[in-house]
């Protein structure tokens, strides 16, 4: 089980409750979700000590030891309810997302997010980088998240040309091409290829193999 937000609760009061509530919820369950460990077996007994600490660190003449002393036992209540939410519960087919969330876990969307047709031309700056090496910089496309997914790609098609050939017009008319998720994308050229001219046309791209809009042509000499 994975998340930006932590399922254990960390505020000391609220950790007792948690721990109490999935270790009572889970010592009646288990044995219907085939675990042979009952989680009081894991959990009891920290949670006793952990209990007991937290009361005698809230005394009025408390004082720095007895709260190190609930830290502790603390994190050693929150490995134990890691470890067993982990070991046994977070991936066992036999607990339901109701039995999740009756001991305060989280239950996430098992369904994979669709991925969408790519919309939008895709085009890039030219840098030059020395001799017979430029760099592509692609452009974030219009209309799609700035944290782009490894879901989309860009699908780079290029192709040199001396003055005498016939010029392409369209991304079409481009001999060979390449696929890349990243936003940089360096070229290099032969010696004979100076002086004649790049062409690069770009087709935003996602995982299926589905391709957006042609983007613009972008051409540049091979210095």
């Amino acid at each position: 089980m994975s998340g930006s937000k932590d399922y254990i609760v960390r505020n000391d009061s609220g950790l007792l409750d948690f721990a109490k509530n999935l270790s009572r919820y889970g010592s009646s369950n288990y044995s219907r979700w085939g675990i042979t460990v009952n989680p009081e077996s894991n959990i009891s007994e920290l949670l006793d000590d952990y209990e007991l600490k937290l009361e005698k660190s809230i005394l009025p003449n408390s004082g720095i030891i007895d709260k190190k002393a609930k830290n502790v036992a603390k994190e050693k209540l929150i490995k134990a309810l890691r470890s067993y939410v982990q070991g046994f519960i977070a991936r066992n087919p036999n607990v339901t997302d109701e039995d999740k969330l009756a001991m305060r876990l989280p239950v996430y969307d098992r369904e994979p997010t669709p991925v969408g047709k790519p919309l939008g031309e895709a085009t890039a700056d030219v840098k030059y980088l020395g001799k017979k090496v430029m760099q592509l910089y692609i452009k974030h496309v219009v209309g799609t998240p700035l944290d782009e997914k490894a879901d989309y790609g860009y699908k780079i098609y290029y192709g040199k040309y001396a003055d005498s050939d016939t010029q392409p017009t369209s991304g079409q008319d481009l001999r060979e091409n390449k696929f890349t998720r990243k936003k940089k994308e360096v070229f290099e050229f032969m010696p004979d290829d100076a002086k004649k001219t790049v062409y690069f046309c770009i087709r935003y791209e996602n995982s299926k193999g589905e391709t957006g809009p042609w983007g613009p042509m972008i051409s540049a000499t091979i210095p």
